[in-house]
């Protein structure tokens, strides 16, 4: 009766109640604005940027308050040190799966061939600050950049709104809290949850400025750049869709089946957040959101909160994907003949620098910069080449790598045992509905 009863008052909900309608509402309402008044519609950028710093504001506290009450309340130190074993060994291996994708995908369909350019007459000057954070980047290498990872402090970690940083203190924070244990430990860790609840209510009440933020973005996108500003490269752009495309419904889906999970049922589960993030083209926007969702999926919350935040800086699969692709285009675009060795050469750099992607401004395009400085046989103004449409595969970019990070978090939790299939299954088949609005 209970299961009747609670498909009816889902059922009874009015439509434009719904977030995803609201969101999609607000895109075409955005798509219309930006062709009808582009310049009014560039100043709605506003809109997008709030929306955007209201979630950043609070992805921090919340990573660290779902991280540590996950470690604490795990009860097992080893099961959870065997948990980021295996995220970080799943990592890897999509990792270089994806870089492979891209890269088998270009030289299938060659999307650079045929444009001839001449590299003396590409503007240098496009390239800007992003150069030279690409050469910084190189230059720092892989140990500065582990090291990194440690904080000044945990309050400069925290106000900075760096998710790798705060996680790693938050599992250090973690693992000491139930290491104390006892009366202390306890209250400490009830504290935290009470926290946890208030955090993720004021999240559910900044998702609701989520269309308006999807309208500010889609406004300014369609405003400035136009709707035919793909036509110099749409088949670059049209390929990368088509490849996150193939690899979440082919290989994810694929693993996702292992599991004994439909991807597209998944996917649907995820609706509203994938269109914020294609509207906003930044996955960071629904993070909170994302989190709260997988935990109501049935996946237990010391791995979401391990998974995720990790996941955001080291399981980027559609930026993997772009990152062979487009070195590759950028080689065919110039007629740049590349040995076996340059392809070897471009995967393994690929797989470090790829790490570095997340927190850096303009990350895609710097990191593709740090990657064709370290191929010296392509010439790296060839990436001038790709600025004009970076926004557009940023698009498809942020969503492969969002539902790269959800997939990895239900795959290691049913590695490890943490996975409530019961819950998973009503949760695909709607009978257990959740409201990231009510908080």
């Amino acid at each position: 009766m209970s299961t009747i009863a609670a498909e009816a008052t889902v059922a009874r909900k009015p439509l434009y109640t719904s977030l995803f309608v609201q969101v999609l509402v607000a895109l075409l309402l955005g798509i219309i604005i930006g062709m009808a008044a582009p310049d009014f519609a560039i100043g709605l950028k506003i809109f997008s940027d709030a929306f955007l710093k209201l979630i950043s504001m609070i992805v921090a506290p919340i990573v660290f308050c779902v991280v540590v009450h996950g470690i604490a309340g795990a009860g097992d130190l080893k099961k959870v040190g065997r948990v980021g074993v295996k995220a970080l060994v799943y990592f890897e291996a999509m990792t270089t799966v994806a870089l492979v994708v891209g890269l088998i995908l270009a030289y299938l369909f060659g999307p650079g061939h045929g444009m001839n350019i001449d590299t003396s007459t590409l503007d240098a000057k496009a390239l800007g600050n992003y150069a030279s954070n690409a050469q910084k980047l190189k230059g720092e290498g892989i140990g500065s950049f582990l090291l990194n990872i440690i904080p000044t402090t945990s309050f400069d970690a925290l106000s900075r709104n760096d998710v790798l940083q705060v996680l790693f203190f938050a599992i250090i924070f973690g693992v000491s809290l139930a290491l104390v244990g006892g009366e202390k430990g306890e209250k400490i860790t009830s504290f935290i949850d009470a926290v946890s609840t208030v955090l993720f209510r004021a999240m559910g009440l900044i998702v609701r400025f989520a269309p308006i933020g999807v309208l500010g973005a889609v406004t300014y996108t369609v405003g400035k750049y136009g709707v035919g500003s793909l036509k110099q490269l749409l088949s670059l752009v049209a390929l990368f869709y088509v490849s996150v495309a193939i690899f979440v419904l082919g290989v994810l889906g694929g693993v996702m089946a292992l599991a004994g999970i439909n991807i597209l049922k998944f996917l649907g589960y995820l609706r509203e957040e994938l269109m914020i993030v294609v509207a906003t083209a930044s996955s960071d926007a629904v993070l909170p959101q994302v989190m709260r969702k997988l935990e109501h999926f049935g996946v237990k919350d010391s791995v979401v909160g391990l998974v995720i935040p990790t996941g955001y800086s080291f399981n980027l699969d559609a930026f993997s994907i772009y990152l062979t692709l487009a070195v590759v285009f950028i080689a065919q675009a110039t007629n740049t003949p590349l040995s076996f060795g340059d392809l070897l050469l471009v995967l393994g750099v690929s797989l470090i620098t790829s790490k570095g992607a997340h927190g850096v401004p303009g990350s895609a395009i710097v990191i593709l910069a740090a990657t064709l400085n370290a191929v010296p046989s392509i010439p790296a103004i060839g990436l001038v080449l790709v600025l004009s449409v970076d926004w557009f595969i940023g698009m498809a970019r942020a969503v492969g790598n969002l539902i790269g990070n959800c997939v990895a978090t239900v795959v290691v939790a049913a590695w490890e045992g943490d996975l409530d299939r019961d819950k998973a299954r009503r949760v695909l088949e709607g009978t257990d509905a959740v409201d990231v609005t009510a908080g």
